[in-house]
Order: C-alpha cells, then structure tokens, then sequence
C-alpha cells in the first residue's frame, strides 16, 4: 500500500509539474526499500522519528539523498493518516464480508439438512410454540446479513479519498484528485477538505457496525449456552469449543460462546468511548482522533476473531432432536387450538378467550391439554365438533404456518434457498 499510495501521488504530481519522472523513480525505488526493510524487520526506529511518515521520510532521505524531501510535498499528516485508514478498514471490510458470508452459508446447510427437526420456540424464555430447529437457525442468519448488508453500504462511506486536502485547506499544486482517487481505487473525493481531515464518521460507524454485530453473535451465543445447559440439553458443544471444569469433571463448559457473549461488551464499550472523544472536539484535526487507532484495531481483531468461532461452533455442534421432540407440550399448541374455531368462522377474540379458558381448565384438573374430552370443550365453544384431535399434532402445526417467513417446511427451504441465493451477490462497492 505504500507504494501504491506514493507512487501514484509521485505520478500525478508530475502531471502537476511538481515531480520529475526520474524523481519519482527514484522515490519510489526507494520507498521499495524502505518497505522491504520493515517486512523483514530490519527498520532501526529512530528517537527522532515523531510517527511511522516522518520514520519512512528520514529513512528514505538516508537511501536516496535530498530528493525525499519532495515526498511531503504539500501533504499533511492530517490527510495522509485519513487516507491510510480509509484504505486499510476498506481491506478489512472486505475480508470480514467474506466471513460473514461463510457463516451465512453454514447456517444455511445446517438448516437445510436438519429442516424436520422440531423444537419448542420461546418468548420471555418461555415455552410458546413450535417450530422447527432450522427455523431458529435462520432467524439468527436473518440477523448476520443484515450485518453484511449495513458493511456494504458502509464500504461505499469509506471508500472517499482525503488525500489532496493538506492540514485542512487543500493542496496548492494543482493535484488531479479525482485521477489520484482512481488510481488508489477510491470511489470518489471528499468535498471539503477541512471536514475531510476531521472526519471519523467511517470509525464510528464501523464502531457502531461491529457493537451491532457482536450483539447478534452475544444473543446467538446466548441461546446456544441455554440450550447446551444441563436443564434443555438440546446441543451438545464440540469439545475443540468448550472446556472441563478445573475441579467439576462433570462439567463441559461453552466457553468460546462465553466468550463471543463477553467481548459484545468490550466493543460496545469501545464505540461509546470514541463517540465521547469526537463529541466535544472543534472542527478540524485534533490530537484527540488519535484515540481512534486503538478502538478500531481492537475491534476489527475481536471480529476477525469471532465470526471464525461462530462458524467453528455452529458447524461441528451436535443437536438431540429426541429432547427438543420431547421438550414440546400440547400447551403450546393453545394458539392452534383457537385457530381452530377461527375456521369454524368463531371470531379470534371469542376463540382466543375460550381457549384461554381451556388452558385453565386442564391445570385446576392437572392434565396435559391434549386430554380434554370433547365434551369439555364443547362446554368452552359449541363449535368444537371430533375433528378438534387434528390440532394435537406438532408436525401439522408448524406446517399450517406455510407463509413467506413462516415455520413449514416449504417455507424454510425457500428461506434457505433465497438466503443462498442472496450469498451469492457482490456489494456495489466491490463490482
């Protein structure tokens, strides 16, 4: 990238009349050097050296003599440290959009290989009505792309270009920026060049993409650890992703779930550290948006590392279907039962009562809903006729649900089709 960035700088700027042809090559040349030294760890810092530009510049004036000196030419640290991070988080982003995508597809095989596999569905962590494993899976994997969703239209804000702008006035030479922009293959220029040396937009709203991203893994996370522990034991984690206990030799700990839980916090953290260093600063570069550098390298490591952990964990882990198939009760199938009366043409809010009133019936008598007689039920509703015993059937129920987005088979498989499918695109940035 360092060549790059200065090389084509050296080109146009020759266009400019500012830096001859041979200049240029000899900068370039030894900025080639000066690049080889620091892959190879042999670049000698010096107590001089103020940052890694004026450490490069004093090391390639010792290679090249005193035609360096051009190299600074009517650039800033300001706009020259904007630039580096632009195109380094653009890099990053792409590599993480990869990620993201892997794990989508892993969602996908998952569900689609285990579609008939049924499960209790919750709210407020308790037991509500069926659904189908996949289905879980899928919702989750709803949340992930709109992750990549969010990280492409945030590539297009990141790929600007503030190079040209100088300290905050712009570039006096005349630089074509836009034919500089396009050889660093920025998408455009930014248009003013005091917010462009100030702007750290693109770190917040990376910040802010990498807190919402984590909150879905944490949550993800979150419902693995429930349904792994010793009270659902619906998942069993891999042993490569889950630890013994130091003294329990009983326990299997989820720890990398514990750990994807714990390090939403930590980024959280981080986008709200950076928000109150940008709140109070003047327009303009301040030595404040130096703090952007440790938040924004922290967290695209934690991500680098977490989307891998998820994509390891969901892939190898082992589900029971028989204790999911086990774990559902004709009570959740309450909702069911007054869809029932529904098609019997009874309105919802006269069936949602009765059977409500049902469900209280089956607790004063201590059994299960399901064994309510028909007689009992006609007591609730008139309408109940024989065929009432349809509804007891977990498989028909998630099946009756056969909308876009809905629990039946037909429906998962499209969600998991179109979700492939979706995959399968390029973000407009990367076209």
């Amino acid at each position: 990238m360092l060549r790059s960035l200065v090389g084509s700088e050296m080109c146009i700027r020759d266009r400019a009349g500012i830096v001859s042809t041979d200049e240029a090559r000899t900068i370039c040349d030894g900025l080639e050097k000066v690049k080889t030294e620091w892959a190879n760890g042999t670049f000698k810092i010096q107590p001089s050296d103020e940052d890694i530009h004026t450490a490069n510049e004093r090391r390639l004036t010792e290679l090249v003599g005193a035609v360096a000196g051009k190299l600074h030419t009517g650039r800033s640290r300001n706009d020259q440290v904007a630039t580096d991070m632009r195109m380094w988080l653009a890099d990053e982003i792409k590599e993480m959009r990869e990620q993201m995508v892997g794990l989508l597809e892993v969602a996908s095989d998952r569900a689609e290989a285990e579609v008939q596999v049924l499960m209790p569905g919750y709210t407020h962590l308790q037991k509500a009505q069926p659904v189908r494993w996949s289905h879980w899976i899928m919702s989750h994997a709803s949340g992930w792309q709109r992750d990549i969703q969010r990280l492409d239209h945030m590539l297009e804000r990141v790929n600007v270009m503030p190079l040209g702008s100088g300290a905050l006035a712009g570039n006096p030479f005349g630089i074509d920026r836009v034919a500089l922009a396009n050889e660093l293959g920025f998408a455009r220029v930014s248009p003013n060049s005091m917010d462009a040396v100030s702007d750290r937009d693109f770190v917040a709203e990376f910040m802010f993409w990498s807190t919402m991203t984590m909150v879905h893994l944490s949550r993800w996370a979150e419902d693995l650890i429930i349904y792994s522990s010793g009270e659902f034991k619906y998942v069993s984690m891999a042993d490569a992703y889950s630890t013994g206990s130091s003294l329990m030799p009983q326990k299997k700990n989820p720890d990398a779930l514990e750990l994807l839980r714990g390090k939403s916090g930590r980024v959280a953290g981080g986008l709200s550290g950076f928000l109150m260093v940008l709140k109070g600063t003047p327009s303009t570069y301040n030595k404040d948006m130096q703090e952007d550098k440790q938040i924004l390298f922290d967290a695209v490591d934690t991500i680098k590392d977490a989307i891998p952990i998820a994509t390891g964990v969901l892939s190898t882990l082992t589900i029971s279907p028989d204790k999911m198939r086990s774990a559902l009760q004709p009570e959740m199938l309450a909702t069911d039962l007054a869809e029932y009366l529904v098609r019997k043409g009874v309105p919802f809010r006269e069936t949602h009562h009765t059977a409500g009133e049902a469900v209280r019936v089956s607790e004063e008598r201590g059994v299960p809903l399901s064994q309510l007689s028909l007689d009992d039920l006609k007591q609730l509703n008139s309408s109940f006729e024989a065929d009432v015993s349809s509804v007891w059937d977990f498989e028909a129920s998630v099946n009756s649900r056969d909308v876009i987005g809905g629990t039946s088979e037909r429906a998962l498989l499209e969600q998991v089709s179109n979700m492939r499918e979706w995959c399968k695109h390029k973000p407009r940035s990367a076209l």
